[in-house]
């Protein structure tokens, strides 16, 4: 596995409100994570959360696109329905299609649905948050809105780990504060978590705002070729074209299981470095960021 070096990195992604778009493409639970840790907005019982069609049509031939469309269902049925939207500045149109794209998915799911704006500053956020008074008594729409001030400041590597999306827009909104070292560095160790094709992407994202000292160590880190630097990987990374890849993401397995304070049983500490298969040690250390105990890891 390569990573482009810090010199391919962009200074800012090619498209910002792509990237930012793609963050729920690659995780539509994030959503469910803003409204819960963000906004604090309660999400009903869940047990699968996907990415649906972004297009709505109204009875005219008109053709309305949402940024993303999650679902959450229950049991193969839908629960709750989310529209997201990306903001990086204002836009008055979006006052008269938001209330369209929120009806015609209720319509379509059969299920309550929110509309849930990410915004990329707080003056946007602020304008954005603002009631739309629909006309008819007793309805005003209200945007739910996570704005750099109402995202979650994510310090704990395991939180990053099981939400590195979210660590993401952490990074992005809190990496000049004065946690903000604490903070990116969860992010970076949250990395190696995320599919090979998008980390360069997700640091695009992040290094734009971060003050110059913090955006050279987070450089640093993601020198060369797969050289995350986290405090859960960085040696067995090091080490595994040496030893075998497949040896080196055992030992990486076992080093995040016990970061994560769980206790290895021998016969589970044997298994998992006797494995061989690639593909399967990488579901479990997927599955490491959320488990309880290590005999979890091979249910």
């Amino acid at each position: 596995m390569e990573m482009a070096s810090v010199s391919n990195l962009s200074p800012m992604p090619s498209n910002e409100h792509e990237a930012l778009i793609q963050l729920f493409r690659n995780r539509p639970s994030l959503a469910t994570e803003l409204l819960r840790e963000a906004l604090h907005v309660p999400v009903p019982d869940h047990n699968e959360a996907t990415i649906e069609s972004t297009e709505f049509s109204d009875v005219t031939p008109t053709q309305y696109r949402a940024d993303a469309v999650v679902v959450l269902s229950a049991a193969g049925k839908a629960v709750l329905a989310v529209v997201v939207e990306v903001q990086r500045k204002r836009d008055p149109d979006k006052r008269w299609t938001w209330p369209v794209y929120l009806a015609t998915l209720r319509k379509t799911m059969e299920c309550p649905a929110v509309l849930l704006v990410v915004c990329t500053n707080d003056r946007t956020a602020a304008w954005c948050g603002t009631a739309i008074e629909m006309g008819h008594p007793g309805w005003t729409l209200t945007p739910l809105v996570a704005g750099p001030k109402s995202m979650p400041a994510i310090t704990d590597p395991q939180h990053a780990a099981r939400a590195p999306e979210l660590a993401v827009l952490s990074a992005r909104a809190h990496g000049s504060s004065a946690d903000g070292f604490t903070i990116v560095k969860s992010m970076i160790s949250a990395l190696p978590l995320v599919d090979d094709q998008f980390r360069n992407m997700y640091c695009d994202i992040v290094l734009p705002e971060l003050p110059e000292d913090l955006r050279l160590y987070v450089e640093k880190m993601l020198k060369s070729e797969y050289q995350y630097q986290s405090n859960f990987f960085r040696d067995q990374l090091a080490e595994s074209k040496a030893e075998g890849q497949a040896e080196g993401e055992a030992q990486a397995l076992l080093l995040f299981l016990s970061a994560r304070g769980i206790e290895v049983p021998e016969e589970a500490r044997a298994r998992i470095s006797g494995c061989a298969d690639l593909a399967q040690l990488q579901e479990w250390i997927q599955r490491a960021a959320t488990v309880e105990t290590a005999d979890e890891l091979f249910a």
